[in-house]
C-alpha cells in the first residue's frame, strides 16, 4: 500500500509518497540525497500518519602584490555590473571565472574566498547545450544529480550528500523558496553563469542546507547590442526556439534592455509525457551615472511535464519499462512569474549600498495515477491523485559595503539585513475511476478520468528576518574572513479541514571563519569553519517544539591560479555533520535525534588554453555515515544514493582557424559514478555507471564572410544509450536515456 509523509521544507511541506508510486522525499530522515516529492498521496482508506518535519592591502610590497591580484581577479571575474557587457563577454569566452559574489556577497576573487566554489560559465553552458539546471551542474565536484533518475519535473540536486532542492537554489543572490510541488523551475538559457557553493552558507544567507547552495546569475542588459536566435530539434519530437536580445535604448546609454525567451514542445519517454515550456524574461537597466545602477527584472514561465515519471519495480534494485501511470491523467501544469530589481549606488570608492528585491508567484496543478497494492495475477489496481499547490514569496536583501583601513590592515566590511515572507497553500484529493493495468501486456488506452474530490487542504505562512555582518581583513598576504548572522523565523500552519492551527518561532545564530594566504605564485591555501541551520515544524512526543536542524563543517583546501593564465585548480578536504535531523521510529513517531556525518575530498581543474582548447575535470570522494537515527539498524550505515567516488571530464576543442577544418569544434565528456547503496540498510548496491556526452559544432562564418554569426551544433547526452537503474531509499528509477539535440543559431 502507499504510505505518505508530510513535512516542512523551507517554507513548508515537503510532500512525499512511497513504494508503489516509487516517489520519496529528498528530505527523508535518514537519506539526504535528492529524491523528490513529486506527488503527494495518501492511499484510499488509510490512516494519515503524524505530520512530520523534513530536512537550508597592506603597506608592504608583498601586500601591494596581493592587492593587485585581488583587483585583477575582480576585473576578470564572472560577476559583472548591470549594463556592462564585459562580464557577459568574459563568461562567453572562457570556462574559467576568477570571481563571484556568491561566496561572500562581495565581488571577491575565487582565490581569496575561504570556501569551495565553482562557476559554470556561459561558454560551458553553450558548449554542452545545457537544458536543465541539473545538467548545468552535473560536471561539478561534490554534486549529485542522478539519485532519482531521469525526471524533467524538478531540479533534484544534492551537494556533499545533502539535498538542496528546496532550500539551496538562488537567483541573483536571493533564495527561490520551494514547498510541496510548488518548486520554482529555472531556465538555464536565462542565466549568464551558475555558481556552486559547497558547504554551509547560513552565515550570509540564513536558513539552508548544510550541503551548500547554487546561485544563478541572470542575463542582464548589456551596453553593446547583442542578438541571438536559435532553433533546436531533437529526438522525442523536440522542437524549440530560443531568443536573446540586448543593447542600449537611448543614444546616451542611460537605459539598456534585455529580452530572453524559450518556447519548447517536446515528449519524454513515458507514454503521453510532455516537456513543454514557454519562458520570457524582460529586463531594463537605468544607469544615470557611473555610480548608480537600477535593473528591473521580470519573468513568466508556463510549463507542462508528467505528473508521474515512474516505472514498475519488479524486484530489489530493478526498474522495468512498464509505466505505472496513465497517459490520460498524467500532468504537472505550472505557471510562475517573478518581478524584482537590483539596485546599487557607490557614494565613493569606499562605501557602496545595494538592495535586491523579488516577488514570486507559483501555481502548480498535478494529476497522476499510481499503483494501489501489489499485483494479483499480474494485474494491479490503480488510484488517481490530484494536487493543487500555490506559493507566493517576497524577499529583500539590503547591504552596505565599506572599504576601510585600521593601520596596516585593510578591511572590506559588509553589513546587511534581509527579509522573506512566504505563503503556501496545498489541496489534495485521491480517488479511483481508472482502469487496472495488466503488467504482462500493459495497454495505455485513452480514457476519461475525472479529478477526485479535495480531501485535504493546508495553508502555511512563514517569515524570516536576518541581520548579518562580514569582515574580509587583509594583512600582507593573509586574508581573514569572518561572517556572523542572526535569524528569526516564524511559521504558522493550518489544516483547513480539521480546523487546527500551529504556530512556531525559531531563532538561530550562524557563522563562518576562514583564513587564506595568497602566495605571489597564485597558490592560496585556506582553512575554514562554517555552520548552517534549518527550522523544523512540529512537536516531539513530549509536545515540545522541534529545534532547528543544524550543520557544521571544517574545511581545509588549496587553490591555484597561475598568474596570466586562464586556469584554476582547487582541492578541498571537508568534515561536515548535520545534527538534530528529524527521524521516524519504527512505530511512526517522529523524534529529533538524527545525525549524519559527511567527510570527503574534492578536486577540480579548469582551463581555457591557447589554441581553442577548454577543459573541466573533477573528482570527489565521499564518505557518509548515519550516526543517529530513529531506526537503530541504520546507525553506522552509508546513506543510500550517494556514490563514494565520482569523476567527471569534459573537453572542447576548436580547430585552428588557418587549417582545412576552420570553424569546426569537437567536444566530449564523461561522468563516472561508483557503485553505491540502494537502500539505507545497505542490503544491495547500484552498479557503477559511466555516462558519455559528445558535441559537434560548426561556425559557418569561417567558410564565408556573409555567413558570419551562423552556427550549427549537435549534442548527444548518454551517447551510448546506456540503460541503467538508480535506487535510493529502496526505490528504483530509470536513468536518462540517449538524448540528441541539434541547434541552428544566428548571432548579430
Amino acid at each position: 500500500m502507499v504510505r505518505t509523509g508530510l513535512g516542512a521544507a523551507g517554507l513548508g511541506l515537503v510532500l512525499h509518497a512511497t513504494p508503489s508510486a516509487a516517489q520519496t522525499s529528498g528530505t527523508n530522515s535518514t537519506s539526504t540525497a535528492a529524491t523528490l516529492p513529486p506527488v503527494t498521496v495518501e492511499a484510499p482508506n488509510q490512516a494519515r500518519p503524524r505530520a512530520q518535519s523534513a530536512q537550508r592591502a597592506s603597506q608592504s610590497q608583498r601586500g601591494r602584490v596581493a592587492s593587485r591580484r585581488s583587483s585583477e581577479g575582480a576585473q576578470a571575474g564572472n560577476t559583472r555590473e548591470a549594463g556592462d557587457s564585459s562580464g557577459n563577454a568574459s563568461s562567453e569566452r572562457s570556462y574559467v571565472a576568477s570571481g563571484s559574489s556568491a561566496g561572500t556577497k562581495t565581488n571577491t576573487p575565487l582565490l581569496e574566498t575561504p570556501q569551495s566554489i565553482s562557476v559554470v560559465t556561459r561558454k560551458e553552458l553553450n558548449d554542452r547545450a545545457v537544458q536543465t539546471l541539473t545538467e548545468a551542474v552535473g560536471y561539478q565536484p561534490g554534486v549529485r544529480i542522478d539519485a532519482s533518475g531521469y525526471d524533467p519535473r524538478f531540479d533534484a540536486i544534492s551537494i556533499r550528500g545533502f539535498d538542496i532542492t528546496y532550500n539551496g537554489v538562488y537567483l541573483d543572490g536571493l533564495r527561490l523558496v520551494g514547498a510541496g510541488l510548488s518548486v520554482f523551475k529555472t531556465e538555464p538559457y536565462g542565466a549568464d553563469s551558475i555558481t556552486v557553493v559547497r558547504g554551509p552558507s547560513s552565515a550570509l544567507y540564513g536558513l539552508g542546507s548544510p550541503g551548500g547552495l547554487i546561485d544563478l546569475q541572470s542575463k542582464l542588459p548589456t551596453s553593446q547590442p547583442f542578438h541571438e536566435v536559435q532553433t533546436l530539434f531533437g529526438d522525442r519530437e523536440r522542437a524549440q526556439g530560443n531568443f536573446d536580445f540586448s543593447g542600449p535604448i537611448d543614444p546616451n546609454g542611460q537605459f539598456s534592455y534585455r529580452l530572453t525567451g524559450v518556447v519548447r514542445d517536446a515528449d519524454v519517454f513515458v507514454p503521453g509525457g510532455k516537456d513543454n515550456r514557454t519562458y520570457v524574461a524582460p529586463a531594463v537597466t537605468w544607469k544615470p551615472d557611473q555610480s548608480t545602477t537600477l535593473t528591473i527584472l521580470g519573468a513568466y514561465q508556463k510549463s507542462k511535464t508528467p505528473g508521474s515519471m515512474f516505472t514498475y519495480s519488479s524486484g530489489t534494485g530493478t526498474a522495468t519499462d512498464i509505466f505505472t501511470g496513465s497517459p490520460s491523467y498524467n500532468s504537472l501544469d505550472q505557471e510562475q512569474g517573478r518581478v524584482g530589481y537590483l539596485f546599487e549606488h557607490a557614494f565613493n570608492n569606499a562605501v557602496t549600498v545595494r538592495q535586491k528585491f523579488r516577488y514570486v508567484d507559483v501555481d502548480a496543478v498535478t494529476r497522476y495515477v499510481g499503483f494501489l497494492g501489489a499485483p494479483v495475477n499480474n494485474v494491479v489496481s490503480r488510484y488517481t491523485g490530484y494536487v493543487h499547490d500555490t506559493l507566493q514569496s517576497a524577499i529583500m536583501d539590503n547591504q552596505v559595503e565599506a572599504k576601510l583601513s585600521t593601520g596596516p590592515v585593510q578591511h572590506t566590511l559588509l553589513v546587511g539585513t534581509d527579509y522573506t515572507a512566504s505563503k503556501f497553500n496545498d489541496k489534495q484529493g485521491f480517488g479511483f475511476g481508472v482502469s487496472d493495468l495488466n503488467l504482462a501486456a500493459p495497454a495505455y488506452v485513452p480514457e476519461s478520468i475525472p479529478d477526485p474530490a479535495i480531501s485535504t487542504s493546508t495553508r502555511q505562512r512563514q517569515t524570516q528576518s536576518g541581520v548579518y555582518i562580514q569582515d574580509q581583513a587583509r594583512l600582507d598576504h593573509w586574508i581573514l574572513t569572518l561572517s556572523g548572522r542572526s535569524d528569526w523565523v516564524s511559521t504558522t500552519g493550518e489544516d483547513l479541514f480539521a480546523v487546527t492551527r500551529q504556530t512556531q518561532s525559531d531563532q538561530a545564530y550562524s557563522g563562518r571563519a576562514g583564513l587564506t594566504y595568497v602566495f605571489d605564485s597564485g597558490v592560496a591555501p585556506y582553512v575554514a569553519y562554517s555552520t548552517s541551520f534549518f527550522p523544523n515544524l512540529g512537536v516531539d512526543p513530549s509536545g515540545a517544539f522541534f529545534k532547528p536542524t543544524t550543520g557544521e563543517q571544517t574545511e581545509i583546501g588549496i587553490k591555484y591560479q597561475p598568474p596570466g593564465t586562464r586556469s584554476f585548480v582547487t582541492a578541498a578536504l571537508f568534515d561536515l555533520t548535520q545534527t538534530g535531523g528529524l527521524v521516524t521510529t519504527g512505530t511512526g513517531i517522529t523524534v529529533q535525534r538524527g545525525e549524519i556525518q559527511s567527510r570527503g575530498f574534492e578536486l577540480q581543474g579548469l582551463a581555457s588554453l591557447g589554441g581553442g582548447f577548454d577543459v573541466t575535470a573533477s573528482y570527489t570522494y565521499l564518505d557518509m555515515v548515519t550516526k543517529q537515527a530513529g531506526d537503530s539498524a541504520l546507525i553506522g550505515k552509508f546513506p543510500s544514493g550517494n556514490p563514494p567516488h565520482t569523476a567527471t571530464l569534459w573537453a572542447n576543442y576548436a580547430m585552428p582557424l588557418a587549417g582545412p577544418f576552420a570553424g569546426l569544434s569537437l567536444g566530449a565528456g564523461a561522468r563516472y559514478m561508483s557503485s553505491n547503496y540502494g537502500d539505507d540498510l545497505n542490503t544491495f548496491k547500484n552498479s557503477s555507471v559511466t555516462l558519455v556526452d559528445a558535441a559537434l559544432k560548426y561556425d559557418f562564418g569561417q567558410a564565408a564572410r556573409e555567413l558570419k554569426g551562423l552556427s550549427f551544433q549537435v549534442n548527444a547526452k548518454n551517447l551510448f544509450n546506456l540503460h541503467y537503474t538508480t535506487c535510493q531509499v529502496g526505490y528504483c528509477y530509470r536513468g536518462a536515456p540517449l538524448t540528441v539535440i541539434a541547434t541552428l543559431g544566428y548571432r548579430w
